[in-house]
């Protein structure tokens, strides 16, 4: 691409249509130490009912970094985060099995007719409002088990779960409420108008679920995980795959993670060249596990600034979370800590390593185990450990974390600093913790 089409401030407003992969269109290229603004609408639940997607979520067209390399990682620092949202529904699933075939999330089709991927319009309000632009049957693969609608303050602080009442009344303008972006091909969520739990309390910290960059292979863009990667080994449609190793193309931007939020730097793996970075699936708040399997998905701005590691080869990311969403353990030590370890060490005589910085390896797999054996895996590989190292470091300075039930992991560890200077990777735990 030519010099004055690389930008040091690109704004994407462009999305796939359920998508990850090499052949989405690209949405442009932005400088090695530029910044990206993304304005991104809801994941899950409206890509999830609307029949035309061919994944779980809504994710930007993917943004080259200039210079970026497969074997290189990308540092993405998040700067901001803005819900645009007012309100949105979310709660725990029900499939409604004649309207998919091997995946509710991926192979839509329409129950009557038979479409594939149907095109669809909206009638009214409530669950079955989506329908079959062909033959006006309910298209969509989901509805709600258990399910309610929160609506934020102002300040984007607090949110409370409306009545019934208060949600068909949202629901009426659902799509304004939500600030569906003009270029999002979703209906909006707001729309099924759930009044379960009433007047519940819940504090927000928005946060980025799907963020990264773009695996070798075409893949749903939900999908972009090890557990749920899953769903595709043996499914029969067009992005079904054979074995679990099919799964080692996926970059893991499908983390649901709340830590991946303002003040954090997420660096990520580079398996195209020019990195492929996209951004989706804002939510308002959730807790560790996301133990539904659904959140608050809202509307949103994003502002990042990237970062080109050169030939880290990372195989998934590391996060460098906010000081203070660090567990205990694993926090910077402080200069009485180092201090008193020295006095100990002298004590004893034993040389003390005290310059270490927190590092937290992604791993994703089938379940929590499985994504756990990832995380030492790849974090093995990064700082040239064995298992046995590995483990005793997290057990000792650190410990594991759990973004996704079932299958997504944060492994904690105070990791020396000399082995982060040789992988290249030190300044960012030097600058995010200020070492």
């Amino acid at each position: 691409m030519a010099q004055q089409d690389i930008h040091r401030e690109l704004h994407v407003d462009q999305y796939t249509l359920g998508l990850v992969g090499p052949d989405q269109e690209w949405a442009g290229t932005v400088a090695d130490g530029g910044t990206i603004e993304t304005y991104t609408p809801p994941g899950c639940w409206g890509p999830m009912v609307t029949p035309e997607f061919h994944g779980g979520h809504e994710v930007t067209r993917p943004i080259r970094v200039a210079g970026a390399e497969v074997g290189d990682a990308i540092a993405l620092h998040i700067r901001d985060i803005e819900v645009t949202s007012m309100a949105t529904s979310t709660g725990s699933m029900a499939e409604r099995e004649d309207a998919f075939g091997d995946d509710p999330f991926v192979d839509h089709r329409c129950p009557e007719c038979g479409t594939k991927w149907p095109d669809s319009i909206v009638e009214g309000t409530g669950e079955d409002a989506i329908k079959c632009a062909e033959c006006g049957a309910n298209a969509s693969s989901f509805g709600f088990e258990y399910g309610y609608t929160v609506a934020f303050d102002d300040d984007g602080t607090v949110g409370i779960t409306l009545d019934e009442d208060a949600a068909h009344e949202l629901a009426e303008d659902a799509a304004e409420v939500m600030d569906i972006p003009a270029n999002s091909k979703q209906h909006p969520i707001l729309l099924y108008e759930p009044g379960e739990m009433p007047g519940t309390l819940g504090r927000l910290r928005p946060f980025i679920g799907n963020v990264g960059t773009t695996p070798p292979v075409t893949m749903p863009d939900s999908h972009n995980a090890g557990d749920f990667g899953q769903f595709l080994i043996g499914a029969d449609h067009d992005y079904g795959v054979d074995s679990e190793a099919d799964l080692e193309a996926r970059t893991d931007g499908h983390m649901d993670i709340p830590q991946v939020r303002e003040g954090a730097t997420l660096i990520c793996p580079v398996k195209v060249d020019g990195g492929g970075v996209y951004v989706g699936d804002l939510h308002a708040n959730q807790g560790d596990g996301e133990l539904s399997l659904h959140t608050t998905d809202v509307s949103g701005t994003v502002r990042m600034d990237v970062e080109v590691i050169d030939d880290l080869e990372i195989d998934g990311p590391v996060l460098l979370p906010p000081e203070e969403d660090l567990p205990f353990i694993s926090k910077p030590y402080s200069d009485e800590e180092r201090e008193a370890g020295r006095d100990l060490g002298a004590e004893h005589d034993v040389d003390v390593e005290t310059d270490m910085g927190p590092i937290q390896v992604v791993g994703s797999g089938a379940t929590v185990n499985d994504a756990t054996q990832n995380a030492f895996d790849r974090a093995g590989k990064l700082l040239e450990m064995s298992e046995g190292e590995v483990r005793s470091r997290c057990t000792f300075t650190g410990g594991v974390q759990i973004g996704r039930l079932p299958g997504v992991v944060q492994l904690d560890m105070l990791a020396p600093m000399d082995i982060l200077e040789d992988r290249g990777m030190d300044h960012l735990v030097r600058e995010q913790y200020g070492l």
